[in-house]
């Protein structure tokens, strides 16, 4: 399977993530537990980074993909 993670940094500390096999926001600091539970909550918000890993990942896996298969 695919896995996308957006993560989001502040002074070298990951506070949030976005995790694509979760579907949601998981905070590692208490002001990302905040941002996370209203992101979470938010549909629009989960909808763009579902469609980050649609229009990026799988539109580039496949590009990887028959790449790797012209040159066998």
């Amino acid at each position: 399977g695919m896995e996308y993670i957006d993560s989001y940094v502040f002074n070298k500390a990951e506070y949030i993530r976005f995790n694509s096999t979760v579907g949601r926001y998981v905070g590692y600091t208490e002001h990302g537990l905040k941002n996370a539970e209203a992101w979470n909550s938010d549909a629009g918000i989960l909808g763009q980074e579902q469609g980050e890993l649609e229009r990026v990942c799988k539109h580039n896996a496949d590009i990887d993909y028959s790449a790797i298969l012209d040159k066998t």
